[in-house]
């Protein structure tokens, strides 16, 4: 089985179209319609897991904090944070890296930071 993602409303839309052209096998949500702008952090945490999907957020600030509230009471399919200093191809290739490697089960409750996918170093 593979990761199924979610966009939240602070994810650029050319980040999970771009991934889909690359891969169009992976299941992954935008944020239209069903994450809109404004929405409580805990209420996106808890969309995303009663779907099933992993979030993904460039809300590098407030998501991390209240994904640790989140996770002392509810599960979580997990989040992954892309900094918005990341360049566009560096982040479709992180998150193409991420659904290609790692199973639901290696991520649950878990907080990925993009750049450390992808780092090198």
């Amino acid at each position: 089985m593979r990761i199924r993602f979610q966009a939240d409303a602070n994810l650029d839309p050319a980040i999970w179209r771009g991934l889909l052209r690359r891969e169009p096998s992976i299941d992954f949500a935008g944020h239209g319609g069903v994450v809109p702008d404004g929405m409580p952090d805990s209420d996106v945490l808890a969309l995303a897991a009663a779907a099933g999907r992993v979030l993904v957020t460039a809300d590098t600030h407030t998501i991390p904090v209240e994904f640790r509230r989140f996770i002392a009471t509810h599960d979580s399919p997990g989040v992954v944070l892309v900094p918005s200093s990341r360049a566009l191809a560096a982040i479709i290739e992180g998150l193409l890296l991420l659904w290609s490697s790692v199973t639901p089960e290696q991520i649950r409750s878990l907080v990925v930071w993009l750049p450390r996918v992808t780092d090198r170093s």
